[in-house]
């Protein structure tokens, strides 16, 4: 079973739940929706999740579904369109907003299934990281402001006679500040420090 859902929007009932019974026997979790509307207002709280929608649909087409979700959950919740020979146009444009594909009905199942599995191994690519994040917010609580402003100086390359001259305080002050950072945020080398501040952002 998948460690993520599938999230299927479109208003026609067949191949809703056709979709449904494709990815259920792939052992793929999946839940369906008859429209966007219905899909945001119960917009569900998975951290990462990919979501299959169809193009044209009554109350919210699927190019409004792709830009509300990208605001919303950006790359934790990358998008798929399933679209008309008509749609392939606005399909294109929707690929450049940031969709990771588009498929045309009728549609090949075994092509779905791949490209849904591909968007599942990415999201864990994204847990990870995410999961990274929040440990790395977590030990950043545990700097004092002092330690806080040596770790900014470090992670932005900055020497320890610089941060010494910046902060008005000897060179080794700075070292035992050094050492605390290290310590508190769990890195055994400068360039594990900078792979945390990077992973903060």
């Amino acid at each position: 079973m998948s460690l993520h859902s599938v999230f299927i929007i479109d208003d026609d009932a067949a191949v809703r739940d056709s979709l449904l019974m494709l990815l259920r026997g792939e052992g793929i979790r999946a839940r369906g929706f008859a429209s966007g509307v219905d899909f945001f207002s119960h917009l569900p709280e998975d951290a990462t999740a990919c979501v299959i929608t169809d193009v044209r649909m009554p109350d919210m087409e699927g190019d409004e579904v792709v830009r509300r979700l990208a605001q919303l959950r950006g790359a934790a919740w990358p998008v798929i369109v399933i679209t008309g020979h008509a749609d392939v146009p606005m399909a294109v444009q929707m690929m450049k907003a940031g969709i990771v594909d588009f498929i045309e009905k009728p549609f090949d199942p075994r092509r779905l299934i791949e490209t849904v599995r591909g968007c599942l191994a990415r999201l864990n690519d994204v847990g990870h990281e995410q999961a990274a994040r929040a440990a790395a917010e977590q030990r950043l609580t545990r700097l004092t402001p002092r330690e806080r402003q040596v770790f900014d100086a470090l992670i932005h390359g900055h020497s320890n006679k610089a941060i010494a001259l910046d902060l008005d305080i000897s060179p080794r002050t700075v070292e035992v500040f050094r050492a605390k950072v290290m310590t508190k945020m769990e890195a055994d080398s400068l360039s594990a420090l900078v792979r945390l501040g990077l992973a903060l952002g």
